[in-house]
């Protein structure tokens, strides 16, 4: 039998999770030969979990509580390295725990992975449900990776991933700062759904304007390398074109070695000694029985 593990982080937002694990097991319904477990990764919330019930077609719950409060990157690094070295799986779901990964679009994860099932699939995001301002800074950052990188990053963590992927990634230091970063680097097939984002189950974003950049910036910075040779090749442009553009030219040459200085910054939350050793953040493990 086909096993699936659903990971799913959370920060306080315990009604949002009630209300996703019940959609979760209605839309698995139909996939009566897939065994699903779900793990729940706590990142040290300050209110209380309530109780839970583990619906039927999960076949396993669990909370895994954690010490400190990581943010929600760490807390997804910490969940694949745990899932790859302590469960015996086939793949591994990632989605997040407020409603805005649709749990009804978990079918067209699954279908695509039974057709190609050596092949990880990303959720492609084709439809935000966000306001004008935020969608205005995401096409910023799709923009601004494109150039820097020379890579489309148009997915989240809403993914589900091979036992194979799992593996090449749970050791890279970046996935404990980045996970699309992490996957588009080091995974080179990959198949993609269209999903349309859903709306927050309960309350507003917990994404700030400077949890929006710092984000931006931790998905670039997986491939700082790229980004300091596209930067030294604009800059040359740029110096090329400074008898042309005049002091508009230096402004954008300061605002390049700016943005590197930057991205180097942010780089250094990459860190494998982190990554490994995040286990010692569990605290406890405790399984929902009652359903």
């Amino acid at each position: 039998m086909k096993k699936i593990v659903i990971l799913i982080p959370v920060f306080n937002d315990w009604e949002s999770l009630k209300k996703l694990i019940v959609e979760i097991n209605e839309n698995i319904s139909s996939f009566q030969e897939i065994h699903f477990e779900c793990l729940i990764v706590n990142d040290a919330s300050t209110i209380n979990q309530p109780k839970l019930i583990r619906p039927s077609n999960i076949k396993s719950l669990k909370i895994l509580d954690m010490k400190e409060n990581r943010g929600h990157a760490r807390c997804n690094a910490f969940g694949i390295r745990h899932v790859f070295q302590n469960k015996d799986f086939d793949y591994l779901l990632l989605m997040d725990g407020d409603g805005e990964d649709r749990p009804e679009e978990i079918k067209t994860l699954i279908e695509a992975i039974n057709k190609k099932p050596l092949v990880s699939v990303v959720a492609k995001r084709v439809q935000r449900s966000e306001g004008p301002f935020f969608q205005f800074l995401y096409q910023v950052h799709k923009l601004i990776t494109l150039v820097f990188t020379g890579k489309n990053i148009n997915f989240g963590n809403y993914s589900i991933l091979t036992k194979q992927d799992v593996e090449t990634l749970h050791s890279k230091s970046s996935l404990w700062s980045s996970f699309s970063g992490t996957v588009k680097k080091n995974i080179n097939l990959l198949n993609e759904i269209n999903s349309v984002r859903g709306l927050r189950y309960f309350g507003p974003s917990q994404m700030s304007l400077f949890k929006l950049i710092i984000h931006s910036f931790s998905i670039i910075a997986v491939f700082k390398y790229q980004v300091f040779l596209r930067s030294i090749f604009i800059i040359i442009l740029l110096s090329y074109l400074s008898s042309t553009l005049g002091n508009l030219s230096i402004f954008f040459i300061i605002l390049t070695v700016i943005f590197n200085l930057l991205i180097f910054l942010i780089s250094q939350r990459e860190s494998a000694k982190d990554l490994i050793n995040s286990h010692q953040n569990l605290s406890e493990v405790k399984e929902i029985t009652h359903y």
